[in-house]
């Protein structure tokens, strides 16, 4: 009897992972007989063009992550042209910046919290929050480092160092945590649990980290900034 679209992209996968998880190897083969050797092969097909699926996405966002880097780069050092006059909101974007990494801590912690009360939609909707305002942060940071003066921090200033190591750890730990950040979301969205909990033990600190040290940053640059 032909079978429908959904036998073999529902009804199938679900009794094929079922019986993996939860019949021993002889059982589970003697089940698996029941299906032809054309369910069988359509079934190992979807399988792998979810894999190919994988593999395309974390291809895109390893090349997003690079093309946002070197765009912070090239316009960090001022590469590209700058206008004459500089507006003057671009002075305000600092304040903004730190306003935006404050918030996005605190969205953080509470995200935390909601998946420790098993709160799965809450969690994702402040999450997608967070995300969004850590792009806005980006659009600002690269505004505001690529139009206004470079502000350093004084060379007798006996706390330089430790503003130093907060500062690198900070940049480079943000390069680090923005392709980890994008594959926790994909796993997440895609409800691949296990997969999600395995990357956001690392790119959730990380990205608390970033996040508050920038506040950090922000404090200890800031009566040095040009105004």
């Amino acid at each position: 009897m032909k079978k429908s679209f959904k036998y073999y992209f529902t009804d199938f996968p679900i009794f094929f992972f079922n019986n993996c998880l939860n019949l021993s190897h002889t059982s589970f083969f003697k089940s698996v007989k029941t299906f032809s050797d054309t369910e069988i092969n359509c079934f190992c097909l979807t399988i792998n063009n979810y894999t190919m699926n994988d593999k395309l996405v974390f291809r895109l966002i390893m090349t997003v992550s690079v093309v946002i880097f070197v765009a912070v780069v090239i316009l960090n050092r001022k590469i590209l042209p700058v206008p004459a006059t500089i507006p003057t909101f671009v002075y305000h974007l600092p304040k903004l910046n730190a306003f935006i990494n404050g918030t996005c801590s605190l969205l953080l912690l509470l995200s935390l919290y909601m998946i420790k009360q098993k709160n799965i939609a809450a969690h994702k909707k402040i999450n997608i929050i967070t995300f969004i305002l850590s792009s806005v942060f980006l659009l600002s940071y690269i505004t505001y480092h690529w139009l206004a003066q470079e502000t350093a921090f004084p060379s007798d200033n006996p706390i330089r160092p430790i503003y130093l190591t907060i500062l690198i750890s900070h940049i480079v730990l943000a390069a680090v945590v923005l392709p980890l950040i994008l594959l926790s979301f994909h796993k997440g969205l895609q409800m691949q649990v296990e997969k999600h909990k395995k990357l956001v033990r690392w790119s959730f600190p990380i990205w608390l980290y970033v996040t508050v040290t920038g506040v950090i940053v922000y404090l200890m640059i800031s009566p040095y900034y040009v105004n």
